[in-house]
C-alpha cells in the first residue's frame, strides 16, 4: 500500500494532466482512507465530464469531417445574431477554423456565459485560418425585411472571407453564392464551425450594443442588446425611438403610428 499523505495525493490529483488519471487512480485504487476515496471519486467525476465534453465535441465536428472525407479542406462556418431585437443591426459571421481544431467549450452563442463565450472569441480569433463579419442596419432590415437582411449579411460574410472556402456550412438557411454548401437547422449546436461563427457574431454585436448604451442609456441595451424587454420598451415610451430602432416591428411601428 501506498502511504502518501492525503495532502500530497490532493496536490497530485489537482495537477493531474488527462493522460495520468488512470494512473493515479490505478495507485491509489486500494487506499481505505475516507479522503483517498473522495479525492478519486472527485477525479473520476472529471475524467468523465472530460470523456463527455471530448465524445460532445466528435459530435459536433462530424459535418466538417464529412466534409474533409470529400476532399474539401477549408470548411467555412456562417451564422447570424439580431433577428429578433427591435433595435440594432442584425450581424453575421463567417469563419474557417483549421482542420480539426475543436476548442473546449465551444457551442451556441447562446448557451455559454459571457465570461466563456469572450474566452472563446479570443481564442477563435487567434487560432481560426479567417473571420469575417457583415452587417446589416436597421434601415436596410426596414427596408428589405428581417430574412433578406440575415441572409445579405451572411452572404457577405463568406464573400468577404479571405480564403475562399470549399464549402460553407450554415445555420437553417442557404445563400446566393455559387459554392458547396449545407443548410443545417440548429446548426450553431451541431457543428464547430457554425457555432464559432455564432459566438464571433454575438460578441461582435453585444459590444456594439453595449456601446449604444453609453449614447442612449434610457432603453437598457447594454443588458437586452435591443431586445423588447420590460425595460427597453418602457424607454420606447417615454422618449420614443431612434435611428437603430427597426420601425417595421411591431411594438415600434405601434408607437410611431
Amino acid at each position: 500500500m501506498i502511504n502518501d499523505s492525503i495532502k500530497i495525493i490532493e496536490a497530485t490529483v489537482k495537477a493531474a494532466m488527462p493522460e495520468e488519471v488512470a494512473e493515479i487512480i490505478r495507485r491509489y485504487e486500494n487506499d481505505e482512507r475516507a479522503g483517498v476515496k473522495a479525492l478519486l471519486k472527485r477525479l473520476k467525476n472529471k475524467q468523465n465530464k472530460a470523456i463527455a465534453e471530448q465524445n460532445r465535441l466528435t459530435e459536433m465536428y462530424k459535418y466538417e469531417q464529412s466534409c474533409h472525407e470529400r476532399g474539401e479542406e477549408r470548411i467555412a462556418g456562417v451564422d447570424e445574431v439580431g433577428r429578433g431585437p427591435l433595435a440594432g443591426p442584425v450581424v453575421a459571421a463567417a469563419v474557417i477554423l483549421p482542420k480539426g481544431w475543436k476548442p473546449e467549450g465551444i457551442n451556441d452563442s447562446k448557451k455559454l456565459s459571457e465570461k466563456l463565450r469572450n474566452t472563446l472569441y479570443e481564442q477563435i480569433m487567434e487560432h481560426a485560418l479567417c473571420v469575417s463579419v457583415s452587417t446589416v442596419t436597421p434601415e436596410d432590415i426596414d427596408r428589405i425585411n428581417i430574412y433578406q437582411a440575415s441572409k445579405k449579411a451572411m452572404t457577405e460574410a463568406v464573400s468577404s472571407l479571405e480564403i475562399p472556402p470549399d464549402h460553407v456550412l450554415i445555420d437553417a438557411m442557404t445563400i446566393d453564392l455559387d459554392v458547396s454548401q449545407t443548410k443545417i437547422i440548429k446548426g450553431d449546436q451541431k457543428s464547430v464551425s457554425i457555432a464559432a461563427a455564432s459566438i464571433i457574431a454575438k460578441v461582435t454585436r453585444d459590444e456594439y450594443m453595449k456601446k449604444l448604451h453609453e449614447r442612449y442609456p434610457f432603453y437598457g441595451f447594454s443588458t437586452n442588446m435591443g431586445y423588447g424587454t420590460a425595460e427597453h420598451l418602457q424607454g420606447l415610451r417615454e422618449h420614443g425611438p431612434i435611428n437603430e430602432h427597426r420601425k417595421t416591428f411591431a411594438p415600434v411601428q405601434a408607437l410611431i403610428g
